[in-house]
Order: C-alpha cells, then structure tokens, then sequence
C-alpha cells in the first residue's frame, strides 16, 4: 500500500501483458486520515500512481475501513474520504485508466477479510509491526481488535484483484510478506484461487524530510505545523514555509545529508519538483547563498501546489461528478472483487447465493 517511506529501483520487471491480454493490474490505497496530502508522501510516492497508469491497470482505493481502528470522528472522516478521491484526480489519475473507489463501497473486503482471519493465527497477527507499534502508546489491552486484524483486512484488499504488484514501500514489506503467506496457506488448503501479488518498488526520490527537523522524516502525525508542506495550503503559506525552513552552518548549497541535512532536504524537495537533477542545481547555485536558493525554490512550490489545489477545491464544489467518478470505480471493483469472492467461497464449503454462478478463473 501506499507509503511515504523513500523506496528503491524496481526490483520485477514488468510483464508483457495480464493473462487473457491487457494491461496487468497493481493495486494500491491510502488512509484518509489527513485534510490534505503533503510533501512528504506525495513526492515519495502518491505521484507515481500516475505514471502506473501506462503500463498497468490500477486500482486505488480510499482506506476508510482501516482508518477506523483508531479513534476518529465521523464527520471528518466522511470529509477527508471525498478530499483523498478529488486530490487523486487532481494530482492525475485518469478514472478512464484507474479505478478509484472507496474500501467501504466493496463488500468483498470484510467478506474476503473473514475468511482470511480464520486462517491466520492470533500469534501471526500480534507479530505485525505496525500493531506492536501503535498500540503501544495505550497497551495492547486498549488496542481495538480491528487494529490487531488490520493487515489480514489489508490482504483481502489486495487478493480480491489478484494483482501483479504491489505499491509499497519499506513500511509495508512485513504486510505484503502476511498477504503471500495466506494467499499460498489458502491455495494449498483449499484450491489455486489466489495469485502471489509481488511488490512493486516505487522509484527513489529520496527520504523528504521536515523543514524544521531535516533529519526527521516529513510526516502528518509527527511533523510540526511549521516543517510540513500541505498541499491544499494556502500556496503563500508554503512558501513562507520554505523561505523559514532550517539550514545549516556555512553558506555552500552542497547536497550532504550528513553534513548539511537542511540544504540537501531542499535540493531533493527542488529536484522532485523540477525533474532537474541534484547536481544540475549544485552547479547553478555555486557562489550563491541560501537566501536566493529559498527563494526559487518557493517560486518553484508556488507553481507546483497552486494548480493542485485549485483542481482538488473545484472537484470538491462538484460533487456530482466526485460522486460519479467514485460510482464508476465501485462498479469495476466490485465486478473483480465480487468474481474472486464467489471462488473463495465455494472453495471454502459455503452455499452459494446464486447456483448458477460457478467459481471464476483466474485472469
């Protein structure tokens, strides 16, 4: 799934076509559990959903089912789902080349999570990382079982499309790890259903870091106001926000993340932003000083974000074609999830609703 973690080179390469002919499918998703995308997991890796588009068939869907295992407010949740589906659509996935859809919008998910579960042991699912380290601020007895069973969720989502990839990054490894296990754990108890998804490695743009503490990590839940750039912001705001961000001792625009973790944050946020290459930059910058280089570079933030954020606020005035776009992409998820659903259930022993329909292959 989607992570702001920075990632590597692809380690697969990409095959011809799906079988039956067609572009293959990957799948990914995104919590909306924050007003806005930021720097931080927008340039590390939201934006190459985009360039997925060409050579694979995606899904993309909004997490709401896994945003709900931690405290939240409905309302807000309600909004934030609509602002993730119109900032995908205003950052350039095309709804004719992708599916967007929202998690809660396809049965399939907790139906298919079920089964899931009870092939997975309480052990395996205490393992995960990611619930080890979340409810250990309140101790495990306050964490929610659905906060324990989150990544067997997350694997139904991802073996109902039977993908070829996986987007994710090194956050997500030990999940996609979970997902194989039980896809082979249910082929070899039951019958060849699922296909072994393997992940996709999202190209390196390099770890964005906070612009108040460039040694950390950019993040929503980490990050004060002052170090992340949001998005939808205001474009002015972030520009300040650059022309403050901290730097360091000396006055050569260097790339060093060791000597100079400041300055080479905003070459790497200047390189995502331009295409240009880090040591392009280095060299025009020779002689100059940090105050020119902030500067452009908040001209070049301004450019970036201010079309970004008028598209996403006239797809949220219009909510009948968000409503649409959602609608369209619910349909050809269910279609896929529904048909791999129908063969997990009767490979398991369930009556099925319809005797007419028999088990799908797989495609």
């Amino acid at each position: 799934m989607s992570s702001a973690s920075p990632t590597t080179q692809p380690e697969v390469s990409v095959p011809a076509a799906a079988a039956g002919g067609g572009r293959p499918r990957v799948l990914s998703g995104i919590q909306p559990t924050a007003d806005s995308f930021h720097f931080g997991n927008y340039l590390g890796a939201l934006r190459q959903w985009v360039d997925l588009q060409i050579d694979y068939q995606p899904f993309f869907f909004i997490a709401d089912m896994h945003a709900i295992t931690v405290d939240y407010d409905p309302l807000v949740l309600r909004e934030r789902t609509l602002r993730a589906a119109a900032q995908l659509l205003a950052m350039g996935v095309d709804p004719e080349r992708a599916s967007i859809f929202v998690q809660s919008q396809v049965p399939a998910h907790a139906q298919g999570a079920w089964v899931l579960q009870c092939l997975t042991g309480v052990g395996e699912a205490r393992r995960m990382t990611q619930f080890k380290d979340k409810s250990a601020k309140g101790g495990e007895g306050s964490a929610s079982v659905g906060l324990l069973t989150y990544p067997i969720l997350q694997a139904a989502d991802i073996l109902l499309y039977r993908p070829y990839y996986v987007p994710v990054g090194a956050d997500q490894r030990q999940h996609l790890e979970l997902t194989r296990d039980l896809a082979q754990r249910f082929n070899s108890r039951y019958k060849k259903t699922f296909r072994l998804p393997e992940p996709y490695i999202l190209k390196a743009t390099g770890k964005i870091g906070d612009l108040q503490e460039p040694t950390a990590k950019m993040s929503k839940s980490a990050s004060s106001p002052s170090g992340i750039i949001e998005m939808l912001d205001e474009p002015t705001l972030s520009a300040k926000k650059i022309r403050s961000a901290v730097t360091d001792s000396g006055s050569e625009i260097r790339f060093d993340p060791e000597e100079k973790p400041g300055v080479s944050n905003l070459l790497t946020i200047y390189s995502a932003l331009t295409q240009r290459s880090v040591p392009d930059l280095e060299e025009e910058y020779t002689g100059k000083g940090y105050g020119d280089f902030k500067k452009d570079l908040a001209e070049v933030v301004i450019d970036f974000v201010t079309p970004f954020r008028d598209r996403t606020l006239e797809l949220l005035a219009d909510q009948a074609y968000l409503s649409e776009i959602l609608r369209q992409g619910r349909e050809r998820a269910n279609e896929v999830a529904e048909a791999t659903l129908r063969d997990v259930y009767q490979r398991v022993g369930f009556v099925a609703a319809d005797l007419g329909k028999g088990p799908a292959s797989i495609g």
